[in-house]
């Protein structure tokens, strides 16, 4: 009975993992090449239309755009806070001297290498999410200053606006994307949690999480966006999958 117990650990946790690294990987493809059709993509390309819009007028939208980052910092602070304390609760119950720590388990391995990995497991998700929303804070803090520079008065070519605008939309971008993955490191940690008690609650964890994040992840709602070009350049948004045009200057 002992082996068939790690049997299903060996089994179940190694399908629960595929299932959720199998849907990213799935979800990837669509993010590069239908951003259209999913949320985070529809999101990296209005984020480049609130840029262009809010450095059109630096001296009336400064104060908007500085608030609206820094509300993403804060957000992006409070996960990275949430997760260096998980992470310390975690390991000191790692170096906990309980004794029945077995009672934890419902069905599966209960001896005390797999408690130690499964709780390692859980320590390096928090870990992850907290690295990821450190760089999501950078990202931001980069964005909070140069959306403010005054590129109209610096230069009057029209191309220099472009790049300017263009480098600024790659930089928030690159903050909310580290900011969801740093949110997709917490939803990995929900079924490592549950593998605690059980490999039966970690697999039906996982199968639960890919369908909410499949109907959070994906929209048919906003396909009318891929015909949206800004007519003052040529250049094409990068999550269009499209490359940057020649300019002759």
């Amino acid at each position: 009975m002992t082996i068939e117990k790690k049997y299903l650990d060996c089994v179940l946790v190694p399908m629960g993992i595929f299932l959720m690294v199998a849907y990213h990987l799935w979800l990837l493809y669509r993010i590069v090449k239908h951003p259209t059709k999913t949320v985070i993509g529809v999101n990296a390309i209005n984020r480049r239309f609130w840029v262009r819009a809010m450095m059109e007028d630096v001296s009336k939208n400064g104060v908007l755009a500085v608030q609206t980052l820094r509300n993403n910092i804060m957000a992006s602070t409070l996960l990275a806070s949430t997760a260096i304390m998980l992470s310390s609760l975690l390991a000191v119950l790692m170096t906990s001297g309980s004794s029945d720590r077995s009672s934890w388990f419902v069905f599966g391995d209960k001896s005390d290498l797999a408690f130690s990995v499964k709780f390692f497991s859980i320590l390096v998700c928090f870990l992850v999410a907290f690295l990821l929303n450190l760089q999501s804070i950078r990202y931001y803090s980069h964005a909070s200053i140069l959306i403010n520079v005054p590129v109209k008065k610096m230069s009057q070519h029209q191309h220099h606006h472009h790049l300017t605008a263009e480098y600024v939309a790659t930089t928030v971008n690159r903050g909310s994307y580290f900011w969801s993955l740093g949110l997709r490191a917490f939803y990995f940690s929900f079924p490592l949690f549950l593998w605690i008690f059980g490999p039966l609650p970690m697999f039906f964890c996982c199968i639960s999480l890919v369908f909410m994040l499949y109907f959070l992840d994906v929209t048919f709602q906003f396909g009318w966006a891929v015909g949206i070009i800004d007519d003052s350049s040529c250049y094409k948004d990068e999550e269009l999958g499209c490359l940057a045009q020649s300019q002759s200057l």
